[in-house]
């Protein structure tokens, strides 16, 4: 029986960077975490964080993501992405105007926990000479955001979302 793990999201701050992290016990496979993952067009119907996505899943490819925060009007960007391995990881960067301004590195892991359970982690990297602005805005709506993805992937996957 998989445990009831979920890391409400957390935000670490690493040397000149800092990292948002989360977790959250699924009781699915990756390969049923991975589907939904990848099937951008439904984000719509499930994902109160990230709105929608549009593009191709290959590394190297561009893609359009909407994300709306809590308590934010949301915003959109345009990342691209960095490694795609179903059905364990999905990677993408991007960065506000120029490198080096506000980066981030949003992660997707999907590791098995046993045959019929996975630990989906969330995390983001953060980096340049403006994060101290957004380490606030990071602490909440972005964390709250991803604690909201999570708690949808889990009923997603788990079947449990309310018809």
């Amino acid at each position: 029986m998989v445990p009831e793990i979920a890391l409400p999201p957390e935000y670490r701050r690493k040397g000149s960077g800092g990292e948002l992290y989360s977790e959250i016990a699924i009781r699915s496979t990756p390969e049923r975490i991975w589907e939904i993952l990848a099937d951008f067009s439904r984000y719509p119907e499930w994902n109160p964080f990230i709105r929608s996505i549009r593009g191709d899943l290959v590394p190297g490819g561009n893609i359009t993501a909407e994300l709306r925060p809590p308590g934010s009007a949301g915003m959109t960007i345009r990342p691209v992405l960095v490694k795609v391995d179903p059905p364990q990881e999905l990677r993408w960067k991007g960065h506000l105007l120029i490198t080096g301004l506000f980066d981030g590195e949003h992660v997707f892991e999907i590791r098995p926990l046993d045959n019929q359970s996975s630990l989906f982690i969330q995390r983001e990297i953060f980096s340049g000479i403006l994060l101290p602005l957004f380490e606030t805005m990071l602490k909440g709506g972005t964390a709250r955001g991803f604690a909201e993805m999570n708690k949808a992937l889990k009923e997603q996957a788990e079947g449990t979302v309310a018809a």
